[in-house]
């Protein structure tokens, strides 16, 4: 047993939040959705997570001499609406923030690691340029200007576009990406400068009295939905890759969950019950001679459980429309 005091403390304020509207459970969710009373509780959902997103922009702030925050987290933590959203709490400080996508720092293509099964493996510590990384960082911080990269996946290496940066008294980055808490990630650069954010996706919902929903299978169907919706991939495609995934978060992610400044869960209460309608024609359209059926019968079994929700009453700076799309954001 590990002791992890800051993701229990957020795990509890979680399960707090779904006390306040009456819900612990999957049959609590039910009788709300059914009773009409489903708007009003998505809006507090929503207005808690933004106060708490507004909780660490402060603390942000109140730390003078940070100029990089570092979000990291595991696959589908909702990593990329969580920035813009923390970018706009920076914003109401008077802070101007300027979001980074670590995945550009990826070395070219014919650098990158490949893995046992001869594929490229973007999930290692590896498959980023440290080094440039690092250089960057440090010329910006010493207010220099600076052409920033951007790696086109197609073409398989970084290119530059004429996106130039330079910090000035009031500019601070948000960087995103997997490796940010790793502490190679940024050994070169002052402390002093440096806040993490650890974001994570953990479930507080029962199905009922006795037994709870594994987060994992939250973060696998929000993925399924989204990779469906914006790379066109089959739910049997997601399925092949999770493992890896998997592989690639208990390696280079949860090692220093512990060592963030923040920690913040992105789950919101509701959220399978409006996924529900995007993952089950997915999983039904796995056939039962590929290797994932039986996996997806598990899942549509376990999505009866809940009573569908539209879209409609989510708000368009929502974590969740990052996965179900229809989002204010763009990446």
């Amino acid at each position: 047993f590990v002791d992890q005091p800051s993701l229990f403390e957020q795990l509890m304020l979680s399960t707090k939040w779904g006390n306040l509207v009456n819900i612990s459970t999957v049959g609590d969710l039910n009788e709300q959705i059914c009773s009409g009373s489903i708007s009003d509780m998505i809006l507090v959902q929503e207005a808690l997570q933004e106060r708490r997103i507004g909780e660490i922009a402060a603390q942000i702030f109140q730390k003078k001499d940070t100029k990089i925050v570092l979000v990291a987290g595991p696959s589908s933590s909702g990593k990329t609406t969580f920035s813009h959203r923390l970018a706009i709490q920076l914003r109401s400080f008077g802070l101007r923030p300027h979001i980074i996508s670590m995945d550009d720092y990826f070395v070219n293509r014919e650098q990158t690691p490949i893995d046992i099964d001869g594929n490229y493996n973007y999930e290692v510590f590896e498959a980023l340029d440290i080094d440039l990384f690092n250089d960057d960082m440090l010329d910006l911080l010493d207010g220099e200007r600076i052409e920033m990269p951007q790696f086109d996946f197609k073409a398989g290496k970084r290119v530059y576009k004429g996106r130039f940066l330079q910090l000035g008294k009031e500019d601070i980055l948000i960087i995103e990406g997997i490796h940010g808490l790793n502490p190679r990630t940024s050994e070169e650069l002052p402390k002093e400068n440096i806040f993490k954010i650890y974001i994570s996706c953990m479930t507080s919902l029962n199905i009922d009295e006795h037994n709870r929903i594994p987060s994992t299978d939250a973060r696998l169907l929000r993925r399924m939905v989204r990779d469906a919706r914006t790379r066109g991939n089959s739910a049997q495609h997601t399925f092949e890759l999770w493992p890896k995934v998997r592989l690639g978060e208990d390696m280079n992610i949860f090692p220093y969950q512990d060592d963030a400044d923040a920690v913040f869960n992105s789950v919101l209460i509701y959220e399978l019950a409006v996924i529900k309608q995007f993952a089950e024609p997915l999983l039904f359209n796995v056939r039962q001679n590929e290797p994932a059926y039986y996996e997806a019968k598990r899942l549509l079994k376990f999505l009866e459980y809940f009573v569908g929700v539209d879209t409609a009453a989510v708000p368009t700076n929502s974590l969740l429309r990052e996965f179900v799309g229809g989002g204010c954001f763009h990446a």
